[in-house]
């Protein structure tokens, strides 16, 4: 491929895309966040307009991880930065770049099990919940049942988004998760809350259609179509905010965390909390230990005694 020195955003983009497919086989997932950290840094350092890559320097590399630090949490600043290690390889690869732009992406350290996991009080979450149960938005009921799902099944926002009407055992009482980020598929207890809200949605506001999606972008133009996970995320960043929560992170992930902090905080164990989540491996669910202040307390050791 030949690359020009001048060009628009969405074309290097859309070049560092068929790269990164034809060299790395990138999942569509991971090469969406690629693209979202490319866009960000490459409009942070050259601004607005044509192009042109010549002008990046290692200054602008070294500013734009520093701010992203201030923004987000060590592992997420990780992934910015080999985001951008793969974007600078790329543009090596067509000649428009030596190694001084890969060279100059600081390292970022990130320990596991360093943080504390982030969710929503118990007073947070039934606040947010009744935000969602009094809002008459154009899309409510919709909402409020993506928020109840993500909320009482700990799903991830692309599990929420693949949701498919198949999926659901109304006779049996669950519902089917399909293979995502762990590849592997799973069935969980449909809750009764969960239930009545999907079902309120797919009454009320849910299109006559032959899409087999549960959820459903509805267009002005009445036309429908399926969800993107970053689109689930924005419903519950927008839920957040119209119910005045400041909350640690804003996204799906925060009710995720949340469910999972309250499971062990009401004594599930962490190979049940990692069963119901989908986790492959204890390793992932090994901080939530960190809320389980009885065990904590058993296991710590006495402070040693200092003899004068």
């Amino acid at each position: 491929m030949t690359v020009h020195g001048s060009w628009t955003l969405d074309a290097l983009v859309a070049a560092y895309g068929q790269h990164l497919h034809r060299t790395r086989g990138l999942r569509d997932g991971t090469f969406a966040q690629h693209e979202l950290h490319v866009r960000r840094f490459v409009r942070a350092a050259l601004g607005d307009g044509p192009i042109d890559v010549g002008r990046l320097g290692p200054a602008d590399v070294v500013a734009f991880i520093l701010r992203s630090k201030d923004r987000f949490r060590p592992r997420t600043v990780g992934t910015v930065a080999t985001a951008l290690r793969s974007f600078f390889r790329f543009l090596r690869a067509e000649g428009l770049s030596d190694g001084r732009l890969e060279a100059a992406v600081p390292s970022v350290a990130s320990w596991r099990l360093a943080t504390l996991p982030r969710g929503l009080t118990d007073e947070q979450l039934a606040r947010l919940l009744e935000s969602a149960s009094t809002s008459t938005g154009p899309n409510a009921a919709r909402d409020r049942a993506i928020l109840v799902c993500l909320a009482s099944l700990g799903l991830r926002a692309g599990e929420v988004a693949d949701l498919r009407l198949d999926d659901i055992d109304w006779r049996a009482g669950t519902i089917h998760i399909r293979a995502h980020k762990t590849r592997r598929a799973g069935v969980l207890p449909l809750p009764r809350d969960v239930g009545r809200a999907i079902v309120a949605y797919l009454r009320v506001e849910r299109p006559k259609t032959t899409e087999r999606c549960v959820f459903l972008l509805h267009g002005s133009d009445g036309r429908s179509s399926p969800f993107g996970r970053g689109r689930v995320s924005g419903i519950v960043a927008r839920a957040l905010r119209r119910a005045g929560i400041r909350a640690p992170i804003f996204g799906a992930h925060v009710l995720r965390h949340t469910l999972a902090s309250r499971m062990v905080r009401r004594g599930t164990s962490l190979k049940e909390v990692a069963d119901f989540l989908g986790h492959r491996s204890l390793d992932t669910t090994a901080i939530y230990a960190k809320l389980d202040l009885p065990a904590l307390r058993d296991v710590a050791l006495p402070w040693p005694e200092v003899t004068p």
